[in-house]
């Protein structure tokens, strides 16, 4: 049985503007600090923090949704991608942005949720905090 979980945050940036983002390798570096390289299309594949993270964009709805295989060094050998749905809805003048992430494996789903949380949630909040 594999784990999942779903999140959600504010941000103070509007839907189109995190869509864009998300899917471009510069400024997804300049939120999460990092380096990012983002092929901008379904079924282009990215590869972030020298390659912890791998996967492919499945789908996209701009500006509200994107769906990737996703994966990181620390899955177990043989293991299937999981699955990372982003979701963005316009909120005041922000945004929610609400992550599904299934498929994760066994016993893996916790540790992944609380880096969502450190390493994107709020690294993305003080990003988009400062373009405002």
């Amino acid at each position: 049985m594999a784990d999942s979980f779903e999140i959600s945050t504010t941000l103070e940036a509007d839907p189109q503007t995190i869509f864009e983002a998300w899917l471009d390798g510069v400024e997804h570096g300049r939120f999460i600090e990092g380096v990012a390289e983002i092929e901008n299309r379904p079924g282009g594949a990215f590869r972030i923090w020298d390659g912890y993270i791998t996967g492919v964009t499945v789908e996209t709805e701009a500006p509200t949704r994107i769906v990737q295989r996703w994966r990181t060094t620390e899955f177990p050998e043989g293991s299937p991608d999981s699955r990372l749905e982003v979701l963005l809805e316009p909120v005041g003048k922000g945004s929610r942005l609400t992550l599904r992430h299934t498929e994760i494996p066994d016993g893996q789903g916790s540790m992944y949720r609380s880096g969502w949380e450190e390493h994107y949630f709020e690294k993305m909040k003080g990003h988009f905090a400062k373009r405002t």
